[in-house]
């Protein structure tokens, strides 16, 4: 008989998804563009809601956002963003979905500064992940110093619902910090 994988109590054993995406996504490093930009329209509609409602929600996202094509959605006018509120499929939020838009100009502005938003985003940490050593959930903090840092840094630069406890989700989730309890199996693939 398999062992049981230790995995973080929020990964909830009985659910498919959510343990698919703790095993497979959350806090494994993230340096392609698209993917970066994917995770960031999500964590803007995750903004007072819970991950779960997004994440089961993440095709119907990927369908009605032009699977995240950055140039697509900069040219997203009043006509789109009322079709999108018509969606019942997705979060309907207008100030969501401008949101989504604005950072995408913010977004193509980064890359073009930076040669790519991974080199910015991951020049935050020195190109290298930080291993933190939670034993328990209670221990993670929703922000810290480094996503006040990075949050500040975003706004200045326009990009919209990127809050310090939004950006401490975000970079949990493309690995920037790895968050996952040290009794988790994922924790030990990170840190080899």
């Amino acid at each position: 008989m398999a062992e049981e994988k230790i995995r973080c109590p929020w990964a909830g054993n009985n659910d498919e998804l959510y343990r698919r995406y703790h095993d497979e996504e959350w806090g494994r490093p993230v340096r392609d563009d698209q993917a970066l930009f994917e995770m960031l329209v999500l964590e803007t509609f995750q903004a007072g809601l819970s991950w779960h409602t997004i994440l089961r929600k993440r095709e119907n996202f990927r369908k009605a956002f032009d699977e995240f094509n950055i140039e697509k959605i900069l040219g997203y006018g009043e006509a789109k963003i009322e079709e999108l509120l018509q969606d019942s499929s997705i979060i309907r939020n207008r100030l969501k979905i401008s949101a989504v838009i604005s950072n995408a100009r913010a977004f193509i502005n980064v890359q073009k500064e930076f040669g790519s938003f991974s080199a910015y985003l991951w020049g935050f940490v020195e190109n290298k992940p930080l291993q933190n050593s939670w034993q328990t959930m209670a221990e993670i903090p929703v922000t810290t110093e480094l996503s006040d840092r990075i949050s500040l840094d975003m706004k200045k630069r326009g990009f919209k619902f990127v809050g310090s406890t939004c950006i401490y989700a975000y970079i949990q989730s493309v690995g920037l910090v790895n968050d996952h309890i040290k009794d988790c199996f994922v924790y030990r693939e990170l840190t080899k």
